[in-house]
Formats: C-alpha cells, sequence, structure tokens
C-alpha cells in the first residue's frame, strides 16, 4: 500500500500503518544520530535521578530546557548528511544503521517520541517499546542518499551544533520515501517478509 502522509503523526495514522507500506512523508521530522541520542538520554537520566518524584514528558522536558526540542509526537530520521554543495540545501542524506540508536530508543519512546527512520534491525526492547508506546519505525533506503537530499526542502541546525554533521536539525521534507518496517502493533517487515520468501519456495 501507498500513501501520503504528513508529519508529525496524529495517533490515527499511526494505528492504521502497517509494516510493508510505502508511505511519503511530508511536514517536519528531526535529525539525529548516536551522539546526539546520548546526549539527550543522559540529560532525561540526570533530570529524573535529581528529581525522581517529577514525571517528565516530552513537553515538560522541553519547557524545561533538558531537550531542545518537544519530541512529543515527532519523527527522528537517523541521519548524519554530508556538508552541503553550493545551492543545496543539504549534503548527502542517506540513513545511518539503527542498532547504534537501540540503547537510547526506548526511553525517548516513553517521552513521546513517535516514529524513527533509519535501516536494519532493531532490539526487541525497542520494538517492545514501539509497540507498547504505539510508535512507527520506518526504513529509508540506504545508498541513495542524494536521492533522499532532494526531498529535504528545509534544513536548520537546532542543537549541538558541537556535533557537526550530527547536530540535531529541524527539516521540512516533501515526499520523502520511507518503508514501514515496525509497526504500532508489532508486525515486523524483516520477520514477515523472510517468512513470505520461505512460503513461497518451499
Amino acid at each position: 500500500m501507498e500513501r501520503h502522509i504528513a508529519v508529525p503523526f496524529s495517533e490515527e495514522e499511526l494505528k492504521e500503518l502497517h509494516a510493508g507500506d510505502y508511505i511519503y512523508l511530508t511536514g517536519t521530522i528531526y535529525s539525529a544520530r548516536d551522539a546526539a541520542h546520548k546526549r539527550m538520554y543522559d540529560a532525561i537520566c540526570v533530570e529524573q535521578e535529581k528529581h525522581p518524584e517529577v514525571e517528565y514528558s516530552g513537553a515538560k522536558l522541553y519547557e524545561d530546557q533538558i531537550l531542545p526540542l518537544d519530541i512529543t509526537g515527532n519523527t527522528i530520521y537517523y541521519l548524519g548528511p554530508t556538508p552541503a554543495k553550493p545551492g543545496q540545501v543539504i549534503g548527502s542524506a542517506g540513513p545511518t544503521t539503527s542498532s547504534r540508536m537501540d540503547k537510547y530508543t526506548p526511553l525517548l519512546l516513553s517521552k513521546g517520541l513517535k516514529g524513527m527512520i533509519g535501516k536494519g534491525k532493531r532490539s526487541q526492547a525497542v520494538i517492545d517499546a514501539i509497540v507498547k508506546e504505539k510508535a512507527v519505525y520506518m526504513a529509508a533506503v540506504g545508498g541513495a542518499g542524494a536521492l533522499l537530499s532532494k526531498c529535504i526542502k528545509e534544513s536548520e541546525v537546532i542543537a549541538y551544533d558541537d556535533l557537526g554533521t550530527e547536530a540535531i536539525r529541524k527539516m521540512r521534507v516533501e515526499n520523502l520515501p520511507v518503508i514501514v518496517v515496525i509497526d504500532s502493533e508489532g508486525h515486523n517487515l524483516y520477520e514477515t517478509a523472510v517468512a513470505d520468501y520461505l512460503k513461497e519456495h518451499n
């Protein structure tokens, strides 16, 4: 199934997404890789240790300037682009291997993150958190960074600029092509595709 969807996601749209769906995203997403994830994760952990009595939502983490963005309902693209050439909005924008973010992802999902874009498999802890928090994991095509960059119409570094290419960027995208890999019910394309292949060839 192929669909055009606005981001940030609505809860209704998230529920309707299924593993294997081809979708085109238009709207606002953010870039962050492992260095930025670690920094956000550590900031949340420190604050929660200091104030265990406080319930920190994504909105509160942003309001209290613990996180540089309100992750509630938002999507993070695991992206560290190459430098932009003259006249370009952004350089090559291919996805990073998602497992590098697995340690940090369940905590961010618990604070309201709803979408992730990367490549490769996720840990069981991440899959469990996706189901619990009703989120979605999507894959962008590895090796198509130049093509994907054309879907990014605006890009602005909003935090951690000292990390260079791994800084957090706010990006406006138009028709960014992705495939739903793990949906909000835990259906996993990497597992079902193998099962379907074996069924057809046995």
